[in-house]
């Protein structure tokens, strides 16, 4: 029921705070050819000296237009990406995993069960992508952005909802019907999301890198962490979900006169989201533990794939705060 909670114009509002790319234009001539000096009997060129003038107007051109290689950028952002996630992770380590399993460590049911679970998750945000891309590319996003906000959020909430509710309600022994429903239910979230492909793609892939680098962290954490130590975050966490669909809902009941008030719903939005998604993913590996239990002693069943939509809605949210986080900061530097 995250995605519930979204705010239904987030899209638009992170499309404004992100800047347009600038287009570049190639010219020709980037300055006027100097007329030769002649009397009135040479004041035609000759056809050598036309071929030379031309030969280097288009080199002078293509070789100034032609931006310099980097090569130590690369490396220098793969250093600074691989020393967040490694800071991020020690971190949060210490902070939430003081207490670490006192069972000898995981067993080798919980183990599949966790695999297993991250594998579906990793399948179903793949589908997302590439369904996004193909419908992006087929105008499907223009189309969206276009249309009425409240159809969207009202098609968009029942398409989420069915599908979702029909996943998990079908029995993981009805394969066909269950993973129907699941790659319906990661087509609409494609849909849905397919205008984030307006903005650059550099900063698309730093939030991604940084979605990924605050779940595993946070994953890590709960899996190493005491059995059933954050089950107790459920209650706490739905409370957390509530406010921050209220503080997305402020604007449409918030005059646009109180601009304060707006600015703190803004961040509550963001930065409480932000909270709220990485405690869901502490709970949402810790239940999957818990799942794997039972199941290893046959109270429940094993269902990967409704263990994996939790996980892929946290991961859609975290991801739409950090682009439009990223955004703001682009804004801010200009």
């Amino acid at each position: 029921m995250a995605f519930l909670l979204r705010r239904p114009f987030t899209l638009a509002s992170a499309l404004k705070q992100t800047p347009k790319t600038a287009s570049t234009v190639r010219t020709f001539h980037n300055a006027p050819l100097k007329s030769a000096p002649g009397s009135f009997f040479t004041s035609r060129p000759s056809l050598a000296n036309s071929n030379n003038v031309f030969r280097n107007t288009f080199r002078r051109t293509y070789m100034q237009s032609s931006p310099a290689v980097q090569t130590g950028d690369l490396k220098q952002r793969l250093i600074y990406g691989a020393g967040i996630f490694g800071g991020t992770l020690l971190a949060i380590n210490l902070v939430f995993n003081r207490e670490t399993r006192e069972d000898g460590g995981m067993p080798t049911y919980e183990r599949s069960y966790l695999n297993e679970t991250f594998m579906h998750t990793g399948l179903g945000l793949g589908i997302i992508g590439i369904a996004a891309r193909a419908l992006h590319m087929n105008g499907w996003s223009y189309r969206l952005m276009a249309a009425n906000p409240w159809a969207v959020l009202g098609i968009g909430l029942v398409g989420s909802i069915g599908t979702m509710y029909g996943a998990r309600a079908t029995a993981p022994e009805n394969y066909v019907q269950k993973y129907a429903l699941w790659g319906a239910f990661n087509v609409t979230q494609a849909a849905l999301l397919s205008p984030l492909l307006f903005l650059q793609p550099a900063l698309l892939a730093r939030a991604g890198l940084y979605t990924v680098g605050m779940m595993g962290s946070i994953a890590f954490v709960g899996a190493t962490a005491k059995q059933e130590k954050y089950l107790y975050l459920g209650g706490p966490l739905l409370a957390g979900v509530a406010i921050v669909a209220l503080s997305g809902l402020a604007p449409m009941v918030v005059p646009a006169t109180a601009a304060r008030t707006l600015m703190w719903t803004e961040n509550i939005w963001l930065y409480g989201g932000l909270a709220v998604f990485g405690g869901f993913t502490l709970y949402d590996v810790q239940k999957v533990l818990h799942h794997a239990r039972l199941a290893e002693r046959g109270l429940i069943k094993r269902d990967a794939v409704n263990e994996s939509i939790s996980l892929e809605l946290d991961f859609i949210n975290i991801f739409i705060r950090m682009v439009q986080i990223l955004g703001m900061q682009q804004n801010r530097r200009k």
